[in-house]
This record gives C-alpha cells, structure tokens and sequence, in this order.
C-alpha cells in the first residue's frame, strides 16, 4: 500500500505538462529525478501504515522495483488493454507485481471515484473520448438501453430535451404506418382509392405544382377580391391573385366523415366539443357550432383567414377548439404520409430511385401557434391530448406531462383577493399570464413529446417574445431561426394583446417566416418537396389571423406578409353601433378633427393640434381634475417631457409606474392638488383601476378597444353628485382613425363626420345613442 500511495503522491507533485509528457511517451524523462529524489521516495514507501505487505519486503525493494511502480502509475493513466500490454515490457517484473498493479487498478479508480471527483484534470480528457470511442463501438442493443447515451456530455449541448430515451420514438424516419396502432387500421387506408386522396383538401394543398409565371403573378399583380355574406361570419372579402377559384359556401349541416379528418379524430372531436354544443343549447349540428363550423369550412380549404371579432368572453374557447382541430388533422396526415412512405421505400429494391416520396420540408417543424400568455399554451395542449385520447381505456402517452403543468399552469393562492375587475379582464387573464415561452410539441403513433427540440418537433407554440429571443437580431452570434423555413400553418391568435405588448416582435417574427436555412440539419434531401427546395414555401403558406378588433397595423399583417396562392379570406363586419352607447352618465362629447397630409405625419399634427388649440382651454383653473388618456407610449413621453418644460400642475401613470407612484397620483388627482393627470393605454388595459375625481376628460387618440372609451366616460359617476354639471369630454380624430372611430360612434355617424370638417358634439342622455 505504500508503494501505491507514493505513486499517486509522486503523480500529484508534477505539473500539468510534465504529466502530459508521461502519458504521450512513456518513458522516464529527466525531470523525474529533479522532481522527487531517492531519499524522498524511500521515506513515502517505508511511511504506510496500512500496506498489506510485511516491512522485510518494503525494505528490501531495490531500484528497478521502484522503476516498475512508475510503470503501474502509467498503467493507470491507460484505459485500453493493448496500451496496457505495450507498456508492461520489463522481463524483471515479477507476478507480484502484477498482481499489487490489478490491485492498485482497482482501487486508484475507486478512490479517484469518491475522494477525489472535483479534482478532475484536463489530461484526463483524451481518456474520456477513448472512453466515447468505445462506447460508439457497443453494439447497438446497449446503446438503446441507455447505458452510455445518458453519460455522454454532447447530448447535454445538442439536445434540448433530456428524453434520450424515447428520441427513436419520435423520430419520423425511423418509424412506419404498420407500427402506428391498431385502431388506425392501415391496411383500409393503403386500398383507398386515389379518387378519395385527390378529394383531401390537405393533398390538394400540398400537391399543388405551381408555375415560376404562377409565383411571379403573385409577387407582381394586385389581388381581386369579392364579397359575400355567410350566416354567421356575416360579410366576407374573398381575395385572390390567381384565378378565381369556385364560390365556397357554408354548409348548413357538416357531416365529419365529408370533412376528410384524420381517422381517429372523426372519433374524438364530438366528444371533445361535446361540453361546449351543450353549453350553447341552440345548435342543431352535433359536432360544430355555427361558428365553429363556418370557421372550419374555410380553414379546411387551406385559405388565409382574418377573424377580427374574436373575444376572450365569448367566442375565445370556440375558435381555439376549431383551429386546434385543423392544426391536429394536418400534421396526423402529414406524418402518416411520410410513415407510409418510409415503408415503402424499405420494401422497395436498392439501386432504385424514386422520385415520388417527396413529402417533407427543410424542416420538421410544420405548424407555429403564436399565442400571448402561458395559459393559452396550455389550454392548447389539452385540447391536443383529448383530441388524440380515442377512449378512456387507452390513453395517450404524454412526455414531460407533470413539468409542463408545473411550469406552464398557475396558482390560484396567486390571484389578489377582492379586485372588482370586469368580465373581459378577468377572462383574457386568467391563469398564468407570463409572456416569455416556447414549447415544441412533436405527435407521432399515439405518443405526444412536450419540450421537444425544435427541429423535432411539429408544432412549436410560443409567445412574440418568447420568438423573438431566439431568433435574435442581426450581428448577435447566437440566433436560430432556420426551424421557421417549413412552416406550412401559421396560427396568431389575439393579435390585439400583442398591441399592448410589443407590435415589433410580430414583425421580426414575420420577416424570418419561412426563408432559407443556413444549415441542412441533417435532412434527406430526396425526401424534401419540390416547394421547398424553390423557396416557394411562403406561396403554400396557411396564416390564421385571429383579433378582437379591425386595426391597420394588424391588417398590415394579413395584406402584406400573406402570400398563400389559394387566397384569403377577410371578415370585414362594420359596427353599426358604437360602444358610446354604453356611456351612462350624462355628457356631452366634442369630437374635434385634426387635419394631416398623410399617415406619417398624424402624430405632430396630432400634437400641435394638441398644443396650440386644446390645452390652452384647460389650463384655467375652473378646469381642474383634467385626465388625459393616451394610447400610445411615445406620445405620452412627448406629453409628458413638454409638460415638465411647460411647468404645468400634473401627475403621470404609466405600466412603468410603481405602486407607491400610482397612489399618490392618484390622491393628488382625486383631491385637486394636480390639474392634468397624464394615463396610458396599456396601464389601463393591464390594471383597468378606476380613477376618481374626474371632471374633464380628453382623449388624445381614439383608444384601441372600443369599450375602453365607455369604462374611461363612465369613471366619472364615481365623482361627488353636483359636478356633473361641468363635465367634458373632447376627442381627437383624423380621417386615418375610420375605424376607431367607427368602434366608438358608429358606421352612419362616422360617414358623417369623415365628410365634414367641423367639430361634432354629440350629448348623451343615460344609456341611450
């Protein structure tokens, strides 16, 4: 024992690259002597006190038995059998010694195991990648068994997910039809006849061959559009570039086995809208709402589509059942494709190529679901989960089930007690509102992945911001977003919130939709269709669009990054009455029109206006409790710089406000020690605090949601009885706010005022137009 403990003492004691120069030659070198003398070694050796062996025989030991202890201190740097025997060339070495180096083998890596794991040194790397060389060269059954994958740290960089067991499971070119389940039933599938295929809106689709002269109309020429009234969607604008394709109609009654649904949905999705149909009461289709249905007659036609009346209240859960179901039933046909192909070309005859197995993109990733809070993702993957579960009995398999509730669901000890918030505002954020997330989700044979990495996945859901921070910005090394390149079906639900979180990051998100990768990520390029490969994919493209309100920026959106060569479908509904009619204090309302050349230049016009014709009306002190309310954030800055250089009595709040300034802002307000009291959209929209003390009110701009204009109006009723006399209430609007202001007075008014060009007062009497 002593003479194995000299050693590793003698090993510590040489630096990092005297060490190296033992294990690359191995051979004695001359700063052995320099290093550790005789005397010195003699005292290590003889200084054990657990050592097996007798002292007659330690103090008998002679310098080339101390020589053969170097060798077994080189034998311990070696983990290959041959670099062993090479080494092991001394004829005078004895069995004993052998034997003591078995021993001292067994124990170094024991001790080095539990004594001395932090003290790992960087020359023992070499050793670690003869280590993986091995482990390459098990057979294939242990590697599946995990035995090695789990310890290799390249999986820990590579692999964002820690399921390396169940990877092959997933994987869409490993696997086949046959292995899917038994209730699929591939065999009816495979004797389908070719006419039933070329009915599948999904086939004819993706099939589709276009023209270079096809894309370059598309890329050139103006759409045509048309208009038509369905039932419930009310007024629609069909638009399209190439030729008019043939009047689609709503049906009256849809049978599911006529909606070519993948098979096993044809099953579940009755069941699953089953609680919603009963809710309603109404509906004579025992599958679709009439909502429902209409939406999914022009999703199932692969056309764009814009529904700008989407509510959290009201319609929120039908439309997120309906475009969870489209988005299930195109990637089950899309992977069945590319799992019936792969069985094929395995019995096909090698040396063969086929040309006919085009069926994957770039990328794996084939639908993006953009949604804003971490509950919408959730809700999503339930929908999903009960969509695949064809019966209680079999359930489906589910990775990472209990993290993602974890981190994806909510508290309910986290919600403030006692806040009186409206209807609306408790529905859009209920649950866990975090706004930075992304999740991949791959689906295959009865199986869902959660937290898959993204050029495994088929679905990624995730918030603008949770994209943006992967996809980076120019000039930034670590930025991805080649997972974009493929994605055939393009889902933004409740585009308005993004208009209270950052509109940029929807744009960024656009401009990085489906370009080119910059690597191949290990893609079989004889599997990859022919749109692909032109970059044609944006012209396949399916972008679902879904808002609570019509707003330029979000039909900048649909108008300008939508490309789908099927068309697009708009809904263009125009309120007849506007949300003053809601107003239900007494008030007379001045809406005052501000004259601009163009869009760009609105914003200084709408500030000198401001200026020079607006404030110096209220500055008096008979105008007191004067609350500003401005929608946009930059304004408010500009307002609220000009105002300190001014010196005006006024107070602020904006998202940014702590609590302890939003009080006393508040009570400055309320109690008239501050005349103007500047408020954002956004604090109202994420906070809908009722502020007292209201006498006069001007709103800068008309506000984004419409019933905000009632909410602000109808916080002046909570104000002493006996001002109401000295209300105001002014407005500022431009030609470019048509639609906002169409929101708030109405389609007919709104006619009216845009053709004169005087100021309009109307006088509202209770809760009458």
């Amino acid at each position: 024992m002593g003479k194995r403990r000299g050693g590793r003492e003698l090993l510590r004691t040489l630096s990092k690259k005297q060490r190296r120069h033992l294990r690359e030659f191995g051979e004695e070198h001359p700063f052995y002597d320099k290093v550790s003398g005789r005397p010195e070694a003699t005292q290590i050796c003889e200084l054990s006190e657990n050592s097996d062996k007798s002292s007659a025989e330690s103090d008998s030991e002679t310098e080339p038995e101390q020589a053969s202890v170097y060798h077994k201190l080189l034998a311990t740097l070696k983990t290959s059998p041959e670099s062993e025997s090479e080494e092991d060339d001394d004829e005078s070495e004895s069995e004993e010694a052998g034997e003591s180096e078995t021993e001292m083998d067994s124990e170094e890596s024991q001790e080095t195991g539990e004594a001395e794991g932090g003290e790992e040194d960087e020359n023992d790397i070499p050793d670690k990648e003869e280590a993986k060389d091995t482990a390459e060269q098990m057979p294939e059954e242990e590697q599946a068994n995990g035995a090695y994958t789990s310890c290799d740290p390249s999986h820990e960089v590579i692999e964002e997910f820690t399921d390396v067991k169940h990877e092959s499971e997933f994987s869409l070119e490993t696997n086949f039809m046959e292995e899917e389940s038994e209730d699929c039933n591939a065999d009816e599938r495979k004797s389908s006849t070719s006419q039933v295929f070329s009915e599948d809106p999904f086939k004819q689709h993706m099939d589709k061959e276009m023209e270079e002269k096809e894309v370059e109309k598309i890329s050139t020429l103006s759409k045509s559009s048309s208009q038509m009234k369905w039932p419930r969607l009310g007024q629609l604008t069909f638009s399209s570039t190439l030729e008019k394709h043939k009047t689609l109609k709503p049906d009256k009654e849809v049978d599911v086995k006529q909606l070519h649904l993948h098979k096993p949905l044809e099953i579940t999705w009755p069941k699953v809208n089953k609680q919603l149909l009963s809710s309603l009461n109404k509906t004579s289709d025992p599958c679709f709402t009439p909502l429902q249905r209409e939406l999914f007659c022009i999703m199932n036609t692969y056309r764009d589509l814009f529904y700008p009346e989407r509510t959290a209240l009201t319609n929120g859960e039908e439309i997120r059942l309906a475009y969870c179901l489209h988005t299930l039933n195109h990637v089950l046909k899309a992977n069945a494709q590319v799992l019936s192909n792969n069985a094929k070309r395995r019995d096909q005859k090698p040396g063969i190529d086929n040309d006919d197995y085009r069926d994957q993109g770039l990328t794996r990733p084939k639908v993006l679901m953009v949604v804003p809070f971490r509950e919408c993702a959730l809700r999503i993957v339930h929908i999903f989960i009960r969509l695949l579960e064809v019966n209680n009995e079999r359930k489906i398999d589910v990775s990472n089930k209990k993290r993602f509730k974890g981190e994806f669901g909510s508290n309910p000890e986290e919600k403030p007690p006692n806040l009186k918030r409206p209807e609306d505002y408790e529905a859009v954020f209920a649950g866990n509102i975090d706004d930075h997330f992304r999740i991949g989700v791959a689906i295959l044979q009865k199986s869902m992945r959660l937290y898959a990495p993204f050029y495994s996945s088929d679905i990624i859901i995730a918030s603008p911001l949770g994209m943006r921070t992967i996809i980076g910005a120019e000039g930034e090394k670590k930025r991805d977003f080649d997972f974009l390149s493929s994605i055939e079906i393009l889902i933004i639900d409740q585009a308005d919130i993004y208009l209270m979180q950052n509109w940029e990051h929807v744009l960024h998100l656009m401009k990085h939709m489906n370009l080119l990768p910059l690597d191949s990520h290990g893609v079989d390029f004889s599997r990859v269709r022919m749109l692909n490969l032109n970059n044609w994919s944006k012209y396949y493209r399916q972008t679902l669009l879904f808002s609570a309100l019509q707003d330029p920026q979000i039909n900048s959106i649909f108008n300008k990054h939508c490309f789908n060569y099927m068309g697009q479908v708009a809904v263009r509904n125009i309120p007849q009455i506007g949300s003053i009619s809601h107003v239900v204090v007494q008030l007379p309302h001045v809406f005052r029109r501000l004259e601009a050349e163009n869009l760009t230049s609105v914003i200084d016009t709408r500030f000198q206006f401001f200026v020079d014709k607006v404030l110096p009306e209220y500055r008096d002190a008979i105008m007191s409790h004067t609350l500003i309310y401005v929608p946009s954030y930059f304004d408010y800055v500009r307002l609220r710089n000009y105002f300190k250089k001014e010196e005006l009595n006024f107070v602020h709040i904006c998202e940014y406000t702590k609590k302890a300034g939003i009080c006393r802002a508040r009570r400055f307000f309320l109690k008239g020690e501050r005349q103007f009291l500047l408020l954002t959209e956004r604090f109202h929209f994420y906070k809908r605090y009722t502020i007292k003390g209201i006498r006069n009110l001007i709103f800068y701009e008309l506000p984004t949601y419409s019933h905000f204009y009632s909410e602000i109006c109808n916080m002046m009723k909570a104000t002493a009885s006996g001002m109401d006399a000295t209300w105001t209430c002014t407005v500022l609007y431009s030609k470019y706010d048509a639609q906002k202001l169409a929101a708030v007075v109405g389609i007919d008014r709104t006619a009216q005022m845009l053709q004169s060009k005087k100021n309009v007062h109307l006088f509202i009497t209770g809760e009458n137009e």
